[in-house]
């Protein structure tokens, strides 16, 4: 890349990026050449996505995930989807940071629970519930939390969202911040501390579902339903959603259809 721009700069006669060791940073030369370059590379890309065909979609997706969904689901997903269309190519980054879709140049965001007014264009896919859960060990050495006010006097995992932990949120409106040994951003981490007996955690239903059924992890409160999240598909693209991202969308969509602890 560095010597195609050395091509392209010495071709113009200007200098477009100032180099030292640590930083790269356009030159006004180089604004202004980047600010009147890229809507006309943007119109090529508009127009191939316009050509192009559902049937042989092609091209990039990139696509910015939460954790338990990344590796639990969307990997898995995204491998039917390259079978269907082989000509795609997934840029896929597992993270529970919440990334910015345009400055990172992502195409598709997935994201859980209520939306900020972002300006964003979504796809609602389907909701998922929460539930509490501990590991049989832990359960055995603290005893069975019977009313929410029992979560006072227990470890509780927390997930971080902006530096703060995320409340416990009943469907009834309840919200409490109970405290505990462990804080982090992490939702895999807090999955696989809760099976090593740590504490309990708050989770998405679809992140633990096998956990429950196999008894490594043990659902309580089970009289106290928990918030319902919403999970979109967000992307900035407005009506010109590119057609491979297009597909994808709606070939998410047909998986949540049918994915317990997912529904519409």
């Amino acid at each position: 890349m560095s010597k195609s721009v050395a091509r392209l700069e010495e071709r113009l006669g200007v200098r477009l990026l100032q180099r030292s060791t640590r930083t790269l940073k356009l030159t006004a030369a180089g604004m202004d050449y980047y600010e009147r370059v890229a809507p006309l590379l943007q119109s090529i890309e508009e127009a191939e996505n316009h050509v192009q065909s559902a049937d042989a979609p092609q091209g990039l997706i990139r696509v910015s995930v939460p954790v338990l969904l990344g590796r639990g689901l969307i990997a898995q997903w995204a491998a039917k989807f390259i079978v269907m269309y082989p000509r795609v190519k997934f840029d896929i980054d597992v993270t529970d940071r919440n990334v910015d879709i345009i400055r990172e140049g992502f195409d598709i965001v997935l994201r859980i629970g209520v939306l900020p007014d972002s300006g964003l264009y979504g796809r609602l896919l389907g909701n998922t519930d929460h539930v509490l859960a501990a590991s049989p060990q832990y359960l055995a050495r603290r005893g069975i939390p019977r009313t929410i006010d029992d979560l006072r006097h227990h470890d509780c995992l927390r997930f971080l969202t902006g530096g703060r932990p995320f409340p416990y949120a009943f469907a009834d409106g309840t919200s409490v911040i109970p405290d505990g040994p462990l804080d982090t951003g992490d939702g895999a981490t807090l999955r696989q501390a809760a099976i090593e007996g740590a504490g309990i955690i708050q989770i998405p239903r679809f992140a633990i579902a096998s956990d429950i059924e196999d008894g490594t992890l043990i659902q309580i409160l089970t009289a106290f339903p928990m918030l319902v999240s919403p999970i979109h598909a967000l992307h900035p693209f407005g009506r010109q959603l590119p057609v491979r991202a297009r597909l994808f969308v709606d070939f998410l969509m047909e998986q949540f259809r049918g994915k317990a602890g997912l529904g519409r």
